[in-house]
């Protein structure tokens, strides 16, 4: 990952004086992008880019300028078919880079080119010469992006909020899907696909051989990286998946068309964990399996206590259920770091495509179903992509997720959620295991979901739950409403996250970037009307609905 900073409808003249301030708030986003800094200005506009070098890395310095002078973009992302696009256009490349095929589309084509992008993005590109600049981010929002105006009207963009947060009077989350041009007020949406209707899907039956076909060809594409990569791996279905389609075809080298061998042909895995937690057994048995080169990682309690304060500033989030996650992922990157690998593929996403999560046992019908999983598509550039995107990119580490991939998820939500359900005893995503028999070991491909800050060891969010009654009052609880009137935390353990947050990040506006409501087992609130027991025990952590097993309720 990288970041960019860009300030946009700067008075004339006013861009040299915002010149040193804009360099530091772009430092304080340099771990994402530790290995160079670039700076782009014109009389209307300045782009700041930190960068984190995957592919390209001796030519792909940003921003990138067109050969005239005339255009700069600055990006955070990676696009995977940017070879098909770059056939398209009439441009002479300069560089190496995956994104500099953005400028020619933008000056050919307007905002119009980018339901065909298939890949992760956020990006800001300036035209000197007439004023114009386009902001936009991926569909799902894989990666992060923020956006705020100062008391002057500049419009401030950045990868994270910690850029901006201090000199806008107001900040708000960039939204997934969107597109903001130049003399527009606010962004629109620019991807709506068909299969958001369940009506679009209805009756369909999904194709085992094409669904595989299909993820394997995403796993593929997404190896595109001149650096060292690794896989991560907790031993659930999701991430060994991912590890088995990598290892499958690590061989030859993406960006040549698979005609030479690849540059880093052996495939690292890491897992991280408590001592004896079930994650590390299961990614061990995983990784001897398909023969990765294994990384084991323990934490400690105390370590990941530790932590805390600093994981929810790189996070910038006070959500319990990401907090829990992000802290082992958040160790986990640093060492990642040490090993030399620079991008990992991980497994987010297949668990609000299939409906993973325990709770979907109690979906009352395939309608709903399919409604609950575009529910969770829709959020999760709040929640796990924010995760794996921040803790990750706290050390200067990549994180790629092919589940969702835009060709991929054509496929996989597509057809009728008739067949995902876990209908008469069927485990929860079942289709997919059964697109992938013989692929993994059965104790591997038929392992039933658990959720990364359980699957790390049990005893650790315990241990949250009890270092937050340990700091956190019942007075102070009784009075929280009154602290935190927006999104008032119900518990200590939310409460003591609200606090280290509003230390990083104060006032009001921030903290409505953060969703609140009840969840069971991570659910959306809507999916609480499922079953009456989810409102009682609501709670984040799938240990939260009890009694789910391979053979129903």
């Amino acid at each position: 990952m990288c970041s960019i900073l860009a300030l946009l409808d700067v008075p004339s003249g006013g861009v040299l004086g915002l010149r040193a301030d804009a360099l530091e708030r772009s430092r304080r986003m340099r771990h994402r992008g530790p290995d160079w800094s670039g700076v782009y200005s014109d009389d209307r506009h300045l782009l700041v880019h930190e960068r984190l070098a995957i592919v390209g890395v001796e030519g792909g310095a940003q921003p990138i300028v067109s050969a005239d002078g005339q255009v700069a973009l600055a990006v955070n992302g990676e696009i995977y078919n940017h070879r098909e696009l770059e056939s398209t256009v009439d441009h002479d490349f300069a560089t190496g880079s995956d994104c500099e095929v953005i400028l020619p589309l933008w000056r050919e084509r307007g905002s119009s080119f980018l339901d065909d992008v298939n890949g992760i993005f956020a990006f800001v590109a300036v035209d000197r010469e007439t004023g114009d600049w386009i902001v936009a981010r991926d569909p799902i929002g894989v990666v992060p992006l923020y956006w705020g105006r100062d008391e002057h009207g500049v419009l401030h963009v950045a990868s994270e909020l910690k850029g901006i947060a201090d000199v806008c009077r107001e900040v708000a989350e960039f939204p997934p899907g969107h597109v903001w041009t130049s003399g527009s007020e606010t962004p629109r949406r620019y991807h709506e696909p068909r299969w958001r209707d369940y009506a679009a899907t209805e009756g369909v039956a999904p194709a085992p051989g094409m669904l595989r076909a299909a993820f394997e060809a995403a796993v593929t594409r997404q190896l595109m990286c001149d650096v060292p990569y690794g896989v991560l791996l907790s031993g659930g279905l999701d991430s060994s998946l991912v590890a088995a389609c990598a290892v499958a075809h690590s061989r030859t080298r993406v960006e040549s068309e698979c005609g030479e061998e690849a540059w880093w042909p052996r495939v690292h895995s890491f897992a991280i964990g408590l001592d004896g937690s079930p994650d590390l057994a299961a990614a061990r048995s995983a990784a001897e399996f398909l023969g990765t080169v294994h990384h084991e990682l323990h934490f400690t309690l105390q370590e990941g206590l530790d932590a805390l304060r600093e994981v929810i500033w790189h996070l910038e989030t006070y959500d319990v259920t990401t907090v829990r996650a992000s802290t082992p992922m958040f160790l986990m990157a640093r060492k990642i770091k040490a090993t030399g690998v620079k991008m990992v593929l991980s497994g987010e996403g297949a668990d609000e495509i299939f409906g993973g999560y325990l709770y979907f046992h109690r979906a009352p019908s395939a309608a709903e179903f399919h409604a609950e999983t575009v529910r969770k598509l829709d959020q999760l550039h709040l929640f796990d992509c924010l995760r794996a995107n921040k803790s990750m990119a706290a050390f200067g580490v990549e994180a790629r997720v092919p589940f969702l991939d835009a060709e991929f998820l054509e496929v996989a939500m597509s057809f009728d959620a008739e067949h995902k359900r876990c209908a008469d005893g069927r485990i929860e995503k079942h289709v997919l295991r059964a697109a992938f028999e013989g692929a993994l070991p059965d104790d591997v491909l038929w392992r039933q979901k658990e959720q990364f800050s359980d699957g790390v060891g049990y005893a650790w969010i315990d241990s949250l739950r009890a270092h937050a009654d340990a700091n956190v009052t019942d007075g102070e609880l009784e009075r929280a409403v009154w602290r935190f009137p927006h999104n008032t935390p119900e518990t200590k353990e939310a409460y003591l996250y609200r606090e280290i947050f509003e230390g990083h990040y104060p006032g009001p506006h921030a903290a409505a970037l953060v969703p609140g409501g009840k969840s069971i087992a991570c659910s959306t609130p809507a999916a609480l009307a499922w079953d009456a027991s989810f409102a009682e025990s609501a709670d984040p952590s799938g240990r939260a609905v009890r009694g789910v097993h391979r053979d129903g309720y």
